[in-house]
């Protein structure tokens, strides 16, 4: 399959395939006679797969480590494991400061509920802030 093809049948560009294998995601496909690049189908599959752990919220660093270790013969279940369980503790530290901010911005706007602007002071940008 020519690299248009499969940017239209992945729903990609053919300059993120490109990208794609110079970073090692995608293995360098057979070249036509006239210098094409000839991708084998299952490199849609892999595509699926890259789209997949991005949607999980895996760097493409990581991804590309589960597609190595998968690539010398080894399922990766347990460390795909791993980099999920790290990535469930990293949400849960981002939702963690996410509410503090939450809380913190709806103390701010409960305090400039009743903006009095002649109790500011003219040198403060907003005494709200």
């Amino acid at each position: 399959m020519r690299i248009g093809e499969l940017a239209q049948a992945s729903g990609t560009t053919t300059k993120t395939l490109r990208y794609y294998e110079q970073a090692g995601l995608l293995p360098a496909p057979e070249r036509t006679t006239t210098g094409y690049r000839d991708y084998e189908p299952a490199t849609l599959q892999r595509l699926n797969f890259i789209r997949r752990g991005q949607a999980a919220g895996l760097t493409l660093a990581q991804i590309r480590e589960v597609l190595h270790v998968r690539d010398a013969g080894a399922a990766p279940c347990h460390h795909v494991r791993q980099l999920l369980d790290s990535r469930v503790h990293q949400l849960d530290r981002q939702i963690a400061d996410l509410q503090a901010l939450r809380e913190n911005v709806t103390e701010l706007r409960d305090a400039a509920a009743a903006p009095d602007p002649g109790a500011c002071d003219p040198t403060d940008v907003c005494r709200y802030l």
